[in-house]
Protein backbone atom coordinates (compact mmCIF):
# COMPACT_ATOMS: atom_id res chain seq x y z
CA UNK A 1 0.00 0.00 0.00
CA UNK A 2 1.50 3.57 -0.57
CA UNK A 3 1.83 5.82 2.17
CA UNK A 4 1.29 9.40 2.15
CA UNK A 5 3.70 11.95 3.37
CA UNK A 6 1.35 14.19 5.52
CA UNK A 7 3.77 17.37 4.72
CA UNK A 8 2.45 16.84 0.83
CA UNK A 9 -1.22 17.47 2.29
CA UNK A 10 -1.79 20.90 0.55
CA UNK A 11 -4.59 21.85 3.49
CA UNK A 12 -2.85 22.52 6.66
CA UNK A 13 -6.03 21.48 8.52
CA UNK A 14 -6.57 18.48 7.49
CA UNK A 15 -2.66 17.13 8.07
CA UNK A 16 -3.22 16.33 11.70
CA UNK A 17 -6.66 14.57 10.94
CA UNK A 18 -4.74 12.39 8.70
CA UNK A 19 -1.82 11.51 11.13
CA UNK A 20 -4.39 10.42 13.52
CA UNK A 21 -6.29 8.94 10.76
CA UNK A 22 -2.95 6.59 10.21
CA UNK A 23 -2.38 5.73 13.58
CA UNK A 24 -6.12 3.62 13.51
CA UNK A 25 -5.68 -0.12 13.22
CA UNK A 26 -5.58 -1.22 9.29
CA UNK A 27 -8.99 -3.03 9.86
CA UNK A 28 -10.48 0.36 10.39
CA UNK A 29 -9.44 1.04 6.91
CA UNK A 30 -11.43 -1.90 5.54
CA UNK A 31 -14.45 -1.26 7.42
CA UNK A 32 -14.60 2.52 6.54
CA UNK A 33 -14.34 1.46 2.84
CA UNK A 34 -17.11 -1.02 3.30
CA UNK A 35 -19.06 1.59 5.33
CA UNK A 36 -18.68 4.34 2.55
CA UNK A 37 -20.13 1.41 0.01
CA UNK A 38 -23.25 0.71 2.43
CA UNK A 39 -23.71 4.61 2.32
CA UNK A 40 -25.13 4.66 -1.10
CA UNK A 41 -28.10 2.73 -0.37
CA UNK A 42 -29.40 1.41 3.36
CA UNK A 43 -26.92 3.58 5.59
CA UNK A 44 -26.90 6.80 3.61
CA UNK A 45 -30.93 6.40 4.34
CA UNK A 46 -30.95 6.03 8.11
CA UNK A 47 -28.22 8.69 8.02
CA UNK A 48 -30.66 11.40 6.93
CA UNK A 49 -33.07 10.43 8.93
CA UNK A 50 -31.05 10.13 12.19
CA UNK A 51 -29.34 13.77 11.83
CA UNK A 52 -32.79 15.76 11.33
CA UNK A 53 -32.88 18.81 13.03
CA UNK A 54 -34.29 19.78 16.41
CA UNK A 55 -36.36 22.93 17.12
CA UNK A 56 -34.18 23.44 20.27
CA UNK A 57 -31.55 24.81 18.10
CA UNK A 58 -32.81 28.18 18.38
CA UNK A 59 -34.03 27.93 22.33
CA UNK A 60 -31.87 30.09 24.69
CA UNK A 61 -29.57 27.31 27.32
CA UNK A 62 -27.45 27.21 30.28
CA UNK A 63 -23.85 27.15 29.36
CA UNK A 64 -21.14 25.84 31.86
CA UNK A 65 -17.65 26.25 30.56
CA UNK A 66 -15.52 23.30 30.92
CA UNK A 67 -12.26 24.90 32.35
CA UNK A 68 -10.26 21.95 30.83
CA UNK A 69 -12.03 21.66 27.36
CA UNK A 70 -10.58 23.98 24.28
CA UNK A 71 -10.90 27.27 24.59
CA UNK A 72 -13.96 28.81 22.60
CA UNK A 73 -15.63 32.54 22.08
CA UNK A 74 -19.35 32.59 23.07
CA UNK A 75 -19.95 33.12 19.75
CA UNK A 76 -18.41 30.20 18.54
CA UNK A 77 -20.39 28.41 21.44
CA UNK A 78 -23.31 29.47 19.89
CA UNK A 79 -22.51 28.16 16.43
CA UNK A 80 -21.65 24.57 17.79
CA UNK A 81 -24.96 24.61 19.32
CA UNK A 82 -26.74 25.47 16.06
CA UNK A 83 -24.85 22.90 14.20
CA UNK A 84 -25.85 19.67 16.91
CA UNK A 85 -28.77 20.46 17.23
CA UNK A 86 -29.45 20.49 13.39
CA UNK A 87 -27.39 17.41 12.78
CA UNK A 88 -26.37 15.50 16.05
CA UNK A 89 -29.00 15.77 18.41
CA UNK A 90 -31.56 13.20 16.67
CA UNK A 91 -28.95 10.23 17.67
CA UNK A 92 -26.90 11.70 20.44
CA UNK A 93 -28.87 13.11 22.78
CA UNK A 94 -30.13 16.67 23.97
CA UNK A 95 -27.46 15.97 26.95
CA UNK A 96 -24.72 14.30 24.94
CA UNK A 97 -25.88 11.08 26.77
CA UNK A 98 -25.67 8.46 23.94
CA UNK A 99 -29.30 7.31 22.31
CA UNK A 100 -28.71 5.86 18.95
CA UNK A 101 -25.47 7.55 18.75
CA UNK A 102 -22.47 6.91 21.58
CA UNK A 103 -22.35 9.70 24.46
CA UNK A 104 -20.56 12.42 23.81
CA UNK A 105 -20.01 13.82 27.48
CA UNK A 106 -16.31 15.39 28.37
CA UNK A 107 -15.40 12.52 30.82
CA UNK A 108 -15.04 10.83 27.05
CA UNK A 109 -14.19 13.33 24.56
CA UNK A 110 -11.56 15.32 26.69
CA UNK A 111 -9.87 12.10 26.85
CA UNK A 112 -10.09 11.76 23.22
CA UNK A 113 -8.88 14.90 22.40
CA UNK A 114 -9.36 17.55 19.50
CA UNK A 115 -7.26 15.82 16.77
CA UNK A 116 -8.71 12.43 17.58
CA UNK A 117 -12.59 14.34 17.32
CA UNK A 118 -11.70 15.74 14.00
CA UNK A 119 -11.51 12.70 12.54
CA UNK A 120 -14.67 11.19 13.43
CA UNK A 121 -16.16 14.18 12.71
CA UNK A 122 -14.50 14.20 9.19
CA UNK A 123 -14.74 10.98 7.76
CA UNK A 124 -17.45 9.17 9.97
CA UNK A 125 -16.98 5.60 11.00
CA UNK A 126 -17.95 2.13 10.57
CA UNK A 127 -20.76 2.26 13.47
CA UNK A 128 -22.61 4.84 11.21
CA UNK A 129 -21.55 8.03 12.13
CA UNK A 130 -21.86 10.53 9.41
CA UNK A 131 -18.57 11.50 7.56
CA UNK A 132 -19.56 15.10 8.35
CA UNK A 133 -16.46 16.78 6.87
CA UNK A 134 -15.52 14.68 3.45
CA UNK A 135 -19.03 15.05 2.46
CA UNK A 136 -19.35 18.68 2.28
CA UNK A 137 -21.57 19.21 4.92
CA UNK A 138 -19.46 20.67 7.15
CA UNK A 139 -16.51 23.13 6.42
CA UNK A 140 -12.63 22.01 7.69
CA UNK A 141 -13.71 24.88 10.18
CA UNK A 142 -17.08 23.72 11.41
CA UNK A 143 -15.10 20.26 12.25
CA UNK A 144 -12.61 22.16 14.12
CA UNK A 145 -15.26 24.05 16.06
CA UNK A 146 -17.03 21.07 16.48
CA UNK A 147 -14.50 18.94 18.07
CA UNK A 148 -13.77 21.49 20.71
CA UNK A 149 -17.44 21.82 21.33
CA UNK A 150 -18.30 18.53 22.26
CA UNK A 151 -15.39 18.81 24.86
CA UNK A 152 -17.79 21.50 26.81
CA UNK A 153 -20.11 20.86 29.49
CA UNK A 154 -23.20 20.30 27.01
CA UNK A 155 -25.51 23.04 27.13
CA UNK A 156 -29.01 22.35 29.60
CA UNK A 157 -32.44 23.51 27.43
CA UNK A 158 -34.95 25.26 30.00
CA UNK A 159 -37.83 23.22 31.70
CA UNK A 160 -41.54 23.44 30.84
CA UNK A 161 -43.77 23.20 33.68
CA UNK A 162 -47.65 23.77 34.12
CA UNK A 163 -46.33 27.97 34.46
CA UNK A 164 -44.89 28.02 30.79
CA UNK A 165 -47.76 25.45 29.22
CA UNK A 166 -50.32 27.86 31.20
CA UNK A 167 -48.61 31.26 29.34
CA UNK A 168 -49.12 29.25 26.11
CA UNK A 169 -52.53 28.07 26.30
CA UNK A 170 -55.14 29.64 24.03
CA UNK A 171 -58.40 28.48 24.27
CA UNK A 172 -59.16 30.84 20.89
CA UNK A 173 -62.81 29.75 20.70
CA UNK A 174 -64.28 28.51 24.17
CA UNK A 175 -66.82 24.93 23.70
CA UNK A 176 -69.81 27.05 24.80
CA UNK A 177 -69.03 29.29 22.06
CA UNK A 178 -68.82 26.43 19.29
CA UNK A 179 -71.69 25.14 16.94
CA UNK A 180 -73.84 22.25 18.48
CA UNK A 181 -74.15 20.73 15.11
CA UNK A 182 -72.11 20.13 11.93
CA UNK A 183 -72.15 23.52 10.14
CA UNK A 184 -70.57 22.23 6.62
CA UNK A 185 -71.62 20.39 4.21
CA UNK A 186 -68.16 18.22 3.56
CA UNK A 187 -68.17 14.53 3.83
CA UNK A 188 -66.06 14.70 7.24
CA UNK A 189 -64.76 10.99 7.42
CA UNK A 190 -63.06 11.79 4.18
CA UNK A 191 -61.10 14.74 4.81
CA UNK A 192 -57.38 14.45 5.12
CA UNK A 193 -55.35 16.49 7.47
CA UNK A 194 -52.35 16.92 4.87
CA UNK A 195 -48.64 18.15 6.67
CA UNK A 196 -47.15 20.91 5.30
CA UNK A 197 -43.79 20.36 6.78
CA UNK A 198 -41.46 23.43 6.11
CA UNK A 199 -44.52 26.24 6.18
CA UNK A 200 -45.94 25.22 9.70
CA UNK A 201 -49.50 24.15 8.56
CA UNK A 202 -51.74 21.61 7.39
CA UNK A 203 -53.87 21.47 4.32
CA UNK A 204 -57.57 20.05 4.79
CA UNK A 205 -58.46 18.25 1.40
CA UNK A 206 -61.52 17.66 0.47
CA UNK A 207 -61.49 13.80 -0.32
CA UNK A 208 -64.29 13.48 -2.38
CA UNK A 209 -63.92 16.76 -4.68
CA UNK A 210 -59.99 17.26 -3.94
CA UNK A 211 -60.04 21.03 -3.06
CA UNK A 212 -58.21 22.07 -0.26
CA UNK A 213 -60.71 23.61 2.10
CA UNK A 214 -58.44 25.67 4.44
CA UNK A 215 -54.64 25.91 5.04
CA UNK A 216 -54.41 26.24 9.18
CA UNK A 217 -51.94 27.36 10.58
CA UNK A 218 -49.92 25.10 13.25
CA UNK A 219 -46.45 24.04 14.52
CA UNK A 220 -43.42 23.72 12.81
CA UNK A 221 -42.96 20.41 10.76
CA UNK A 222 -46.21 18.60 12.06
CA UNK A 223 -45.00 15.06 12.65
CA UNK A 224 -49.00 13.09 13.38
CA UNK A 225 -52.40 14.08 12.70
CA UNK A 226 -54.81 12.81 15.23
CA UNK A 227 -58.96 12.87 15.37
CA UNK A 228 -61.09 12.62 18.34
CA UNK A 229 -63.33 9.30 18.88
CA UNK A 230 -65.90 11.54 17.91
CA UNK A 231 -64.88 12.24 14.61
CA UNK A 232 -65.22 16.11 15.21
CA UNK A 233 -61.86 17.22 16.49
CA UNK A 234 -58.45 17.25 14.89
CA UNK A 235 -55.41 16.90 16.80
CA UNK A 236 -51.88 18.51 15.29
CA UNK A 237 -48.91 18.60 16.64
CA UNK A 238 -45.86 20.06 15.31
CA UNK A 239 -41.74 19.55 16.15
CA UNK A 240 -41.62 22.61 18.45
CA UNK A 241 -44.24 21.22 20.23
CA UNK A 242 -46.93 23.42 19.20
CA UNK A 243 -50.45 21.13 19.52
CA UNK A 244 -53.67 22.80 17.69
CA UNK A 245 -57.25 21.51 18.12
CA UNK A 246 -59.33 22.05 14.82
CA UNK A 247 -63.42 21.87 15.11
CA UNK A 248 -64.12 20.10 11.79
CA UNK A 249 -67.77 20.87 12.37
CA UNK A 250 -67.28 24.52 11.96
CA UNK A 251 -68.26 25.96 8.54
CA UNK A 252 -64.83 26.47 7.44
CA UNK A 253 -62.79 24.35 9.98
CA UNK A 254 -60.20 26.00 11.89
CA UNK A 255 -58.19 25.83 15.09
CA UNK A 256 -60.03 26.65 18.58
CA UNK A 257 -57.62 25.66 20.50
CA UNK A 258 -53.92 25.78 20.88
CA UNK A 259 -50.85 25.12 23.49
CA UNK A 260 -47.09 24.20 23.62
CA UNK A 261 -46.51 21.26 25.60
CA UNK A 262 -42.38 22.01 25.72
CA UNK A 263 -39.73 22.83 23.33
CA UNK A 264 -39.75 19.84 21.22
CA UNK A 265 -42.31 16.89 20.59
CA UNK A 266 -43.57 14.73 17.98
CA UNK A 267 -47.25 12.58 19.84
CA UNK A 268 -50.41 13.43 20.82
CA UNK A 269 -53.46 11.08 20.94
CA UNK A 270 -57.34 11.27 21.76
CA UNK A 271 -59.45 9.03 24.99
CA UNK A 272 -61.65 6.65 23.05
CA UNK A 273 -62.79 4.38 25.63
CA UNK A 274 -66.28 3.96 25.92
CA UNK A 275 -67.45 7.21 28.37
CA UNK A 276 -64.77 8.86 27.86
CA UNK A 277 -65.08 9.84 24.14
CA UNK A 278 -63.22 13.44 23.66
CA UNK A 279 -63.00 14.25 27.03
CA UNK A 280 -59.01 13.88 27.08
CA UNK A 281 -56.03 14.42 25.20
CA UNK A 282 -52.28 13.37 25.79
CA UNK A 283 -49.02 14.82 24.39
CA UNK A 284 -45.88 13.41 24.49
CA UNK A 285 -42.58 15.50 24.51
CA UNK A 286 -38.89 14.67 23.10
CA UNK A 287 -37.86 18.12 25.45
CA UNK A 288 -38.45 17.88 28.37
CA UNK A 289 -38.96 14.19 28.42
CA UNK A 290 -42.13 14.03 29.89
CA UNK A 291 -46.59 13.88 29.08
CA UNK A 292 -49.01 16.15 29.45
CA UNK A 293 -52.95 15.36 29.75
CA UNK A 294 -54.86 17.49 28.60
CA UNK A 295 -58.75 18.38 28.62
CA UNK A 296 -60.10 17.06 25.41
CA UNK A 297 -62.11 19.88 23.98
CA UNK A 298 -59.89 22.84 25.15
CA UNK A 299 -56.40 21.77 25.52
CA UNK A 300 -56.14 23.29 29.43
CA UNK A 301 -53.41 21.13 30.81
CA UNK A 302 -54.31 19.21 34.00
CA UNK A 303 -51.73 16.97 34.93
CA UNK A 304 -47.55 16.59 33.69
CA UNK A 305 -45.90 13.38 34.29
CA UNK A 306 -42.02 12.97 33.60
CA UNK A 307 -40.84 9.78 31.62
CA UNK A 308 -36.83 10.12 33.36
CA UNK A 309 -35.77 7.13 34.78
CA UNK A 310 -34.34 3.05 34.30
CA UNK A 311 -33.54 1.67 30.92
CA UNK A 312 -34.67 -1.62 30.25
CA UNK A 313 -31.19 -2.84 30.91
CA UNK A 314 -31.06 -1.13 34.18
CA UNK A 315 -29.48 2.75 33.57
CA UNK A 316 -30.71 5.48 33.93
CA UNK A 317 -31.45 7.88 31.42
CA UNK A 318 -31.93 11.48 31.93
CA UNK A 319 -34.14 12.70 28.27
CA UNK A 320 -36.21 9.43 27.75
CA UNK A 321 -38.57 10.56 24.59
CA UNK A 322 -41.98 10.28 24.12
CA UNK A 323 -42.35 8.44 20.76
CA UNK A 324 -45.60 7.44 20.37
CA UNK A 325 -48.49 7.08 21.76
CA UNK A 326 -52.00 5.18 21.07
CA UNK A 327 -55.53 5.11 22.54
CA UNK A 328 -56.67 1.62 24.16
CA UNK A 329 -59.64 0.33 23.18
CA UNK A 330 -60.01 -2.42 25.76
CA UNK A 331 -59.36 0.09 28.98
CA UNK A 332 -59.23 3.79 29.57
CA UNK A 333 -55.77 3.62 28.68
CA UNK A 334 -53.28 5.80 26.79
CA UNK A 335 -50.32 3.13 25.32
CA UNK A 336 -47.05 5.76 25.65
CA UNK A 337 -43.72 4.91 24.53
CA UNK A 338 -40.44 5.88 25.97
CA UNK A 339 -37.92 5.69 23.37
CA UNK A 340 -34.55 5.71 25.03
CA UNK A 341 -35.63 3.59 28.01
CA UNK A 342 -37.61 0.82 26.26
CA UNK A 343 -40.42 1.11 28.32
CA UNK A 344 -44.10 0.92 27.62
CA UNK A 345 -46.37 2.88 29.95
CA UNK A 346 -50.44 2.27 30.03
CA UNK A 347 -51.62 5.27 31.56
CA UNK A 348 -54.74 4.49 32.86
CA UNK A 349 -56.75 8.08 32.64
CA UNK A 350 -59.82 7.27 34.64
CA UNK A 351 -58.68 9.28 38.00
CA UNK A 352 -56.06 11.83 37.27
CA UNK A 353 -55.37 12.65 41.11
CA UNK A 354 -54.55 9.04 41.74
CA UNK A 355 -53.22 7.90 38.12
CA UNK A 356 -52.57 4.27 37.75
CA UNK A 357 -49.55 3.41 35.56
CA UNK A 358 -48.60 0.04 34.63
CA UNK A 359 -44.67 0.13 32.70
CA UNK A 360 -43.51 -2.80 30.57
CA UNK A 361 -40.48 -3.22 29.57
CA UNK A 362 -40.00 -3.46 25.87
CA UNK A 363 -36.73 -2.64 24.07
CA UNK A 364 -34.79 0.46 23.41
CA UNK A 365 -35.49 3.15 20.71
CA UNK A 366 -38.97 2.58 20.47
CA UNK A 367 -40.70 4.64 18.11
CA UNK A 368 -43.80 4.54 15.92
CA UNK A 369 -46.41 1.74 16.00
CA UNK A 370 -49.66 0.44 15.36
CA UNK A 371 -52.45 -2.04 15.96
CA UNK A 372 -53.52 -5.09 14.73
CA UNK A 373 -56.79 -5.52 12.96
CA UNK A 374 -58.52 -7.03 16.19
CA UNK A 375 -57.17 -3.79 17.88
CA UNK A 376 -55.96 -5.67 20.70
CA UNK A 377 -52.08 -5.84 20.10
CA UNK A 378 -50.17 -2.94 19.56
CA UNK A 379 -46.89 -3.36 17.56
CA UNK A 380 -44.29 -0.72 17.99
CA UNK A 381 -40.74 -0.71 16.53
CA UNK A 382 -37.74 -0.53 18.80
CA UNK A 383 -36.27 0.60 15.67
CA UNK A 384 -32.51 0.80 16.55
CA UNK A 385 -32.54 -2.53 18.34
CA UNK A 386 -34.20 -4.08 14.93
CA UNK A 387 -37.11 -5.42 17.19
CA UNK A 388 -40.70 -4.94 16.96
CA UNK A 389 -42.76 -5.31 20.79
CA UNK A 390 -46.07 -6.57 21.11
CA UNK A 391 -48.28 -4.97 23.87
CA UNK A 392 -51.45 -7.06 24.45
CA UNK A 393 -53.70 -4.01 25.90
CA UNK A 394 -56.50 -5.97 27.02
CA UNK A 395 -54.40 -7.76 29.58
CA UNK A 396 -51.79 -5.00 29.81
CA UNK A 397 -48.67 -7.11 28.99
CA UNK A 398 -46.15 -7.82 26.55
CA UNK A 399 -47.31 -10.60 24.44
CA UNK A 400 -43.46 -10.56 22.65
CA UNK A 401 -40.75 -9.28 20.97
CA UNK A 402 -40.01 -10.00 17.31
CA UNK A 403 -36.39 -9.82 15.78
CA UNK A 404 -37.14 -8.04 12.23
CA UNK A 405 -34.91 -6.46 9.34
CA UNK A 406 -32.88 -3.26 10.39
CA UNK A 407 -34.17 0.01 11.53
CA UNK A 408 -37.90 -0.75 11.29
CA UNK A 409 -39.84 1.78 10.52
CA UNK A 410 -43.80 0.84 10.11
CA UNK A 411 -45.62 4.31 10.23
CA UNK A 412 -48.54 2.51 11.49
CA UNK A 413 -47.67 -1.33 9.44
CA UNK A 414 -49.88 -2.50 7.81
CA UNK A 415 -52.35 -5.55 8.39
CA UNK A 416 -54.11 -8.01 5.57
CA UNK A 417 -54.54 -11.91 5.48
CA UNK A 418 -51.11 -13.50 3.83
CA UNK A 419 -52.41 -16.50 2.05
CA UNK A 420 -50.89 -18.93 3.74
CA UNK A 421 -49.55 -17.45 6.95
CA UNK A 422 -53.81 -16.03 7.87
CA UNK A 423 -53.44 -12.47 9.79
CA UNK A 424 -50.41 -10.78 9.70
CA UNK A 425 -49.23 -6.97 10.24
CA UNK A 426 -45.81 -5.47 8.29
CA UNK A 427 -43.32 -3.42 8.19
CA UNK A 428 -40.91 -2.17 6.20
CA UNK A 429 -37.25 -0.59 6.86
CA UNK A 430 -35.10 2.78 6.66
CA UNK A 431 -31.79 0.07 6.97
CA UNK A 432 -32.46 -2.55 4.47
CA UNK A 433 -34.33 -3.23 1.16
CA UNK A 434 -37.33 -5.85 3.27
CA UNK A 435 -40.59 -6.07 4.50
CA UNK A 436 -41.45 -8.42 7.78
CA UNK A 437 -44.64 -9.88 7.92
CA UNK A 438 -45.41 -10.70 11.67
CA UNK A 439 -48.37 -13.17 11.98
CA UNK A 440 -51.42 -12.04 14.32
CA UNK A 441 -53.62 -14.53 15.40
CA UNK A 442 -52.86 -16.05 18.57
CA UNK A 443 -56.95 -17.87 18.16
CA UNK A 444 -56.86 -19.69 14.58
CA UNK A 445 -52.80 -19.44 13.85
CA UNK A 446 -51.54 -20.03 17.18
CA UNK A 447 -47.90 -21.37 15.63
CA UNK A 448 -47.48 -18.39 13.34
CA UNK A 449 -48.24 -15.69 16.50
CA UNK A 450 -45.77 -13.31 16.76
CA UNK A 451 -43.43 -14.62 14.99
CA UNK A 452 -41.88 -13.54 11.46
CA UNK A 453 -43.76 -15.62 8.75
CA UNK A 454 -42.90 -14.55 5.47
CA UNK A 455 -39.97 -11.36 4.67
CA UNK A 456 -40.13 -9.79 1.36
CA UNK A 457 -37.97 -7.51 -0.76
CA UNK A 458 -39.01 -4.12 -1.74
CA UNK A 459 -36.80 -1.67 -4.18
CA UNK A 460 -34.22 -0.40 -0.80
CA UNK A 461 -33.88 0.80 2.34
CA UNK A 462 -34.63 4.26 3.32
CA UNK A 463 -38.69 3.03 3.89
CA UNK A 464 -40.95 5.64 6.21
CA UNK A 465 -44.27 3.68 5.19
CA UNK A 466 -46.13 1.03 3.88
CA UNK A 467 -50.15 0.78 3.81
CA UNK A 468 -52.69 -1.33 2.98
CA UNK A 469 -56.29 -1.15 3.32
CA UNK A 470 -59.43 -4.28 4.00
CA UNK A 471 -61.06 -3.22 0.79
CA UNK A 472 -57.80 -3.91 -1.06
CA UNK A 473 -55.17 -6.83 -2.67
CA UNK A 474 -52.23 -4.10 -2.71
CA UNK A 475 -49.89 -3.57 -0.48
CA UNK A 476 -47.87 -0.28 -1.10
CA UNK A 477 -44.11 0.58 0.26
CA UNK A 478 -42.70 4.48 -0.03
CA UNK A 479 -38.78 4.81 0.29
CA UNK A 480 -37.94 8.67 0.30
CA UNK A 481 -35.03 8.28 1.81
CA UNK A 482 -33.07 6.21 -0.56
CA UNK A 483 -30.07 8.04 -2.30
CA UNK A 484 -31.43 6.84 -5.51
CA UNK A 485 -33.35 9.34 -6.83
CA UNK A 486 -35.21 6.78 -9.18
CA UNK A 487 -35.60 5.06 -6.30
CA UNK A 488 -37.41 7.83 -3.68
CA UNK A 489 -39.35 9.28 -6.70
CA UNK A 490 -41.15 5.99 -7.04
CA UNK A 491 -42.96 3.44 -4.72
CA UNK A 492 -42.93 -0.28 -5.27
CA UNK A 493 -46.55 -2.31 -4.73
CA UNK A 494 -47.04 -5.98 -3.96
CA UNK A 495 -50.14 -8.12 -4.90
CA UNK A 496 -50.95 -9.61 -1.15
CA UNK A 497 -52.24 -12.76 -2.93
CA UNK A 498 -49.09 -13.50 -4.84
CA UNK A 499 -45.96 -12.05 -2.93
CA UNK A 500 -44.23 -14.44 -5.60
CA UNK A 501 -44.52 -12.53 -8.83
CA UNK A 502 -42.42 -9.45 -6.99
CA UNK A 503 -43.17 -5.91 -6.98
CA UNK A 504 -44.32 -3.24 -9.54
CA UNK A 505 -42.82 0.57 -9.30
CA UNK A 506 -44.81 3.13 -10.30
CA UNK A 507 -43.47 6.73 -11.20
CA UNK A 508 -45.37 8.89 -9.06
CA UNK A 509 -42.79 11.94 -9.06
CA UNK A 510 -42.96 11.43 -13.35
CA UNK A 511 -46.80 10.94 -12.68
CA UNK A 512 -46.60 14.47 -10.60
CA UNK A 513 -45.58 16.54 -13.72
CA UNK A 514 -43.32 18.36 -11.61
CA UNK A 515 -40.06 20.25 -12.91
CA UNK A 516 -36.91 20.03 -10.98
CA UNK A 517 -36.59 18.99 -7.02
CA UNK A 518 -36.83 16.15 -5.20
CA UNK A 519 -39.89 14.70 -5.60
CA UNK A 520 -39.60 11.99 -2.47
CA UNK A 521 -42.51 9.82 -2.75
CA UNK A 522 -43.81 9.26 0.89
CA UNK A 523 -46.42 7.62 2.80
CA UNK A 524 -49.04 6.20 0.87
CA UNK A 525 -52.74 7.00 2.63
CA UNK A 526 -56.09 5.77 1.39
CA UNK A 527 -59.75 7.47 1.11
CA UNK A 528 -62.57 6.12 3.39
CA UNK A 529 -63.58 4.06 0.26
CA UNK A 530 -60.35 2.01 -0.26
CA UNK A 531 -60.33 2.57 -3.86
CA UNK A 532 -57.67 5.07 -4.07
CA UNK A 533 -54.19 6.25 -2.75
CA UNK A 534 -52.72 9.39 -1.93
CA UNK A 535 -48.93 9.87 -2.40
CA UNK A 536 -47.47 13.10 -1.31
CA UNK A 537 -44.71 14.51 -3.74
CA UNK A 538 -42.08 16.09 -1.21
CA UNK A 539 -39.43 18.76 -2.88
CA UNK A 540 -37.76 21.71 -1.28
CA UNK A 541 -39.40 24.56 0.19
CA UNK A 542 -38.46 26.58 -2.91
CA UNK A 543 -39.80 23.93 -5.05
CA UNK A 544 -43.00 22.82 -6.78
CA UNK A 545 -44.36 19.93 -4.55
CA UNK A 546 -48.37 18.18 -5.37
CA UNK A 547 -50.54 15.20 -4.25
CA UNK A 548 -50.93 12.44 -6.69
CA UNK A 549 -53.94 9.84 -6.02
CA UNK A 550 -53.63 6.85 -7.94
CA UNK A 551 -57.02 4.03 -8.32
CA UNK A 552 -55.75 1.26 -6.52
CA UNK A 553 -57.54 -1.46 -8.19
CA UNK A 554 -55.91 -0.33 -11.36
CA UNK A 555 -52.79 1.14 -10.51
CA UNK A 556 -53.39 3.76 -12.69
CA UNK A 557 -52.91 7.89 -12.41
CA UNK A 558 -56.49 9.48 -11.30
CA UNK A 559 -55.44 13.05 -10.21
CA UNK A 560 -52.83 15.12 -9.45
CA UNK A 561 -53.32 17.98 -7.03
CA UNK A 562 -51.37 21.08 -7.81
CA UNK A 563 -51.20 24.44 -5.59
CA UNK A 564 -48.83 26.71 -4.64
CA UNK A 565 -50.21 26.88 -1.36
CA UNK A 566 -48.88 22.85 -0.83
CA UNK A 567 -45.59 23.71 0.47
CA UNK A 568 -43.66 20.31 1.83
CA UNK A 569 -46.32 17.83 2.02
CA UNK A 570 -45.51 14.88 3.87
CA UNK A 571 -47.52 12.81 5.78
CA UNK A 572 -51.35 12.84 5.11
CA UNK A 573 -54.40 11.59 7.66
CA UNK A 574 -57.92 10.40 6.75
CA UNK A 575 -60.56 11.35 9.27
CA UNK A 576 -62.12 8.31 8.89
CA UNK A 577 -59.13 5.77 8.79
CA UNK A 578 -57.15 7.49 11.69
CA UNK A 579 -60.24 7.64 13.79
CA UNK A 580 -60.58 3.78 13.48
CA UNK A 581 -57.08 2.43 12.85
CA UNK A 582 -57.91 1.26 9.50
CA UNK A 583 -54.13 0.61 8.23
Amino acid sequence: MKSTNINTIRTPMLRPLVAALACLPLTFGFAYAQEKKDEKTHAAAELKYQAGGSPLASEAMHQNINPKAPAMTQAEFEIGKQIYFQRCAGCHGVLRKGATGKALTPDITLEKGTDYLKVFIAYGSPAGMPNWGTSGDLSEKEVDLMARYIQQEPPTPPEFGMKEMLATWKDIIPPSKRPTKKMNKYNIANIFSTTLRDSGEVALIDGDTKKIINIVKTGYAVHISRISASGRYLYVIGRDARLNLIDLWMEKPDNVAEIKVGLEARSVETSKFKGYEDKFAVAGSYWPPQYVLMEGDSLKPLKIVSTRGMTVDNEYHPEPRVASIVASHYHPEFVINAKETGKIMMVNYSDLNNLKVTTLDAAKFLHDGGFDSTGRYFLVAANASNKIAVVDTKEDKMAAIVEVGKTPHPGRGANFVHPKFGPVWATSHLGDETISMIGTDPVKHKAQAWKVVDTIKGQGGGSLFIKTHPKSKNLWVDTPLHPDAKISQSVAVFDINNFGKGFEVLPIGEWSGLGDGAKRIVQPEYNIAGDEVWFSVWSAKDKESAIVIVDDKTRKLKKVIRDPKLITPTGKFNVNNTQHDVY
